[in-house]
């Protein structure tokens, strides 16, 4: 799944272990989710969006299907 988390969290000026902090998660998770390696459980994904005070659908959407 794509995610908006690098460009929100740059515009925060936090880093990634912040950010992990912040989300009681480790750095390593917040990496694997701005690469799209993992996908974030849904109370994390509501952290997320509580934390950047955006909806759930403006920071994570589905990859596109090749048409």
């Amino acid at each position: 799944m794509k995610n908006q988390i690098r460009e929100l969290r740059a515009a925060q000026g936090w880093s990634q272990a912040h950010l992990a902090e912040l989300l009681s998660v480790s750095r390593q998770t917040v990496i694997a989710i701005e690469t799209g390696k993992y996908d974030p459980s849904l109370p994390l994904a509501f952290a997320i969006s509580k934390l950047f005070t955006q909806p759930i659908e403006a920071i994570f959407f589905p990859e596109q299907e090749p048409a």
